[in-house]
């Protein structure tokens, strides 16, 4: 059942762009907690799969004398490679391919994150792969963060149900597959890691009260895989206004708060 469940591999193709500019970073109190638990030695090897735009590997590669982004999607890692050219980051390493493709020596890593992606993996096949990957004693961090559309907030509730009848109208609700989280209740990401050989370290939770403006929220919303700018194709001023006119009567000095939710779960 673990793998049963495959999501599409280019369900982000075109939104690197909106990705980079839209998705929060992760706070620089996780960042941080994250070293001072995991305690890279400074000469070894990061490995960040399903990297996105690098969210994960820029905020971490000081620590690391090299760093490996790989994900599927070619526009993906380009940005990720123009930004490493940027910052004159030349240890930053990226590798356009899925997680299962990936050929690595073993104990070549002393850190894998994957950040809000390993319920899109074949979890079993990247745990085992992982766990071969890590030097011993290496850590394998799962990073996550509450989306906009999932709080308890009223204007929360109507962008989720904004965003699901759009979904519907534009014949998108099939692009995430049915069935996706039913696989990871009656098998958890703690059981996978386990029969790989992991053993659980703890789980870390930062919050940051976020300010975003519609603007801001339409761009989000490019940046994920159900209404991606592929899907909204011509109909994406319409979604934006359909947008301002849900959401307006909820902000205030033009803003909505979002009690976001960051969090880290690592394994040895």
């Amino acid at each position: 059942m673990t793998d049963a469940v495959r999501f599409a591999p280019n369900l982000y193709r075109g939104t690197a762009g909106y990705y980079d500019r839209f998705r929060l970073p992760y706070p620089d109190a996780m960042i941080n907690d994250l070293v001072r638990q995991t305690a890279p030695s400074g000469n070894g090897r990061l490995l960040d799969l399903a990297c996105g735009t690098g969210q994960l590997a820029f905020p971490l590669r000081d620590w690391f004398a090299e760093v490996w982004a790989l994900d599927a999607e070619p526009d993906m890692t380009q940005m990720v490679r123009a930004k490493a050219i940027a910052a004159h980051a030349d240890h930053i390493l990226t590798v356009t391919a899925g997680a299962a493709e990936l050929h690595a020596e073993p104990g070549s890593f002393e850190l894998v994150v994957i950040g809000n992606a390993f319920h899109r993996l074949r979890r079993t096949v990247v745990a085992e792969l992982v766990h071969a990957w890590l030097k011993p004693g290496g850590c394998l961090a799962l990073c996550w963060s509450t989306s906009p559309w999932a709080g308890p907030e009223g204007w929360q509730h109507a962008l989720d149900s904004l965003i699901r009848s759009w979904q519907d109208a534009l014949g998108a609700a099939g692009r995430v597959p049915p069935g996706w989280d039913q696989a990871r209740q009656e098998d958890p990401d703690h059981m996978v890691l386990s029969r790989a050989g992991f053993e659980p370290v703890g789980r870390h939770e930062f919050s940051v009260e976020h300010h975003w403006t519609i603007r801001e929220l339409a761009g989000h919303i490019r940046s994920t895989s159900f209404l991606p700018p592929s899907v909204l194709a011509e109909h994406a001023a319409e979604f934006d206004a359909a947008l301002s006119a849900e959401l307006g009567p909820y902000t205030a000095a033009g803003r909505l708060t979002d009690p976001v939710s960051f969090a880290y779960e690592y394994w040895r």
